[in-house]
């Protein structure tokens, strides 16, 4: 391809890049109101970050009708899997931002660039889904990265949040040297960067099965990070504890679905093959998804194992999400559609629980001033509503009817089963850590329903109406996708059917 053939097909991606220039005008515009308004009128900018969101969310919604497409050279893709991340994406921002409007540790504090980094780092989400060639992938991931940093230590003068910020950066880095290496190595055993390139040739040819496996585990390194998966989730529990809640809650599900996004499409299309039977295997001579088995089944089991001891709730609920990346990998390993949709519809339903158990922790901590659980004592009595709504959030975390959860994991486990014999050892180890946290979760519940309350303690508490709002908007789809989800089960189907067709 010539440099003007080059050039004529970047001029004609932009009408398919509109979210993302959507985004990137927002960015410029809220930088330049930052500079324009006074300090105690920052607060403003949230509301400039919430229209771009919605207006971006409608341009992502008018995508689905142009099919699925390349641009930008085979850059990116703008496909139905793409965008159905991109609307999870939006939606997590748009929530969390209405979650930092009212919260306790960001008033008083200028806020304009905080909102600036958390559009910015809405883009660097949309740019790691669409990523199809290896050096976008990694740009995009480093782009996420680096804004995730700034925005885990905003709370620079609290010590647990500079420290934060610290442990995210050198861990971040750590794992973006092995990926970059990672990727070195699959350019040199395929001569080429973009991914459904990268299938065909290994699919074609026998590649060197050593090189090719360390290759995978270093890219696997890059990607676990953002997922937090284990080995790579040392950052988790310090970063979630010490970044302001809000952005916590953003973390547990941005760039951890984002990160998904990457590794589905990644591994699904560079490293899979279509069999005669129509179904899909392991590139020949390196079985992956064993190891991706291996991985979720640790995630999970350490998750929730060190979620037992932890008695504040911000680093439970950090451990929980390690477990719950562990749970959403087992549709992953199967190499099938059905398990690929488990695993998006799954991301969804995780958003919304846990975002939701996220808002009642502001909620406390804006009430007592605390995250221990001990300050969780006699909740029901004193603050009704967040007390019900964190046992609703609670049972759909562990997967118990009627809520969201348990179909999530319904989904998980048929897949599981479908996937034949060889995965069934992984469907008992899940079961084992869903009764395991079952156990941790509880204590929150029993701490709020069951235990006394301090005496020193105000016997009630005044819960905002605009928290009360933000509560029932998540409540409600938490119970409402138990009893009827075929909607979101529909547009996950349609999201995978583009998923290796390019």
């Amino acid at each position: 391809m010539n440099p003007s053939e080059i050039i004529q097909n970047n001029i004609n991606s932009l009408s398919y890049f509109l979210p993302e220039l959507i985004l990137t005008g927002m960015i410029v515009v809220l930088i330049i109101a930052d500079l324009l308004l006074k300090k105690e009128n920052s607060a403003w900018t949230s509301l400039l970050a919430l229209g771009g969101l919605v207006i971006a969310f409608v341009a992502v919604l008018n995508q689905y009708d142009l099919g699925s497409r390349s641009i930008f050279n085979d850059m990116l893709a703008v496909d139905p899997f793409a965008l159905y991340f991109k609307l999870l994406f939006l939606t997590s921002a748009a929530f969390v931002v209405l979650l930092s409007i009212g919260s306790v540790e960001l008033a008083g504090r200028p806020v304009g660039e905080y909102f600036t980094l958390m559009t910015a780092l809405t883009l660097g989400l949309f740019l790691m889904a669409s990523a199809t060639n290896l050096i976008t992938i990694f740009i995009s991931i480093e782009f996420v990265s680096v804004t995730s940093f700034i925005l885990a230590t905003y709370l620079k003068t609290r010590r647990r949040s500079s420290e934060a910020g610290l442990k995210y950066t050198i861990y971040g880095a750590f794992s973006s040297g092995l990926m970059l290496y990672g990727i070195s190595i699959l350019y040199g055993l395929t001569g080429t960067l973009d991914i459904y390139e990268i299938g065909t040739k290994l699919a074609a040819s026998s590649a060197n099965s050593l090189a090719l496996l360390i290759s995978i585990i270093l890219m696997l390194a890059g990607f676990g990070y953002k997922l937090a998966a284990v080995p790579f989730h040392f950052w988790a529990p310090d970063v979630y504890e010490g970044a302001p809640t809000p952005i916590t809650a953003f973390f547990s599900v941005g760039p951890k679905a984002a990160g998904f996004a990457l590794l589905i499409r990644f591994f699904n299309v560079a490293f899979a093959t279509e069999a005669t039977n129509g179904e899909w295997a392991a590139i020949a001579g390196v079985n992956w998804s064993q190891l991706l088995a291996v991985v979720a089944a640790a995630t999970m089991t350490l998750g929730n194992l060190v979620a037992i001891v932890q008695k504040n709730v911000k680093r439970l609920l950090a451990y929980s999400s390690i477990a719950h990346a562990g749970y959403a990998l087992m549709g992953v390993v199967l190499l099938s559609d059905q398990g690929v949709y488990a695993t998006l519809f799954y991301l969804v339903v995780y958003y919304l629980m846990n975002i939701g158990a996220f808002l009642v922790v502001i909620v406390v901590q804006d009430l007592v001033g605390s995250e221990s659980i001990d300050d969780y004592k006699g909740l029901i009595w004193r603050a009704p509503l967040p007390a019900i709504a964190m046992g609703v959030f609670l049972f759909s975390l562990t997967g118990l009817p009627p809520t969201a959860g348990f179909i999530g994991k319904f989904y998980l486990f048929a897949a599981l089963i479908k996937g034949g014999p060889g995965f069934y050892w992984l469907a008992v180890v899940a079961i084992i850590n869903s009764v395991i946290s079952l156990y941790y979760y509880a204590r929150i519940l029993k701490a709020m329903y069951f235990d006394q309350q301090d005496e020193k303690e105000p016997a009630s508490l005044a819960v905002s109406p605009y928290y009360v709002v933000l509560l029932i908007a998540l409540v409600v789809p938490t119970i409402f996708l138990g009893v009827y989800w075929a909607p979101l089960a529909d547009l996950a189907n349609y999201s995978v059917e583009f998923l290796r067709a390019l």
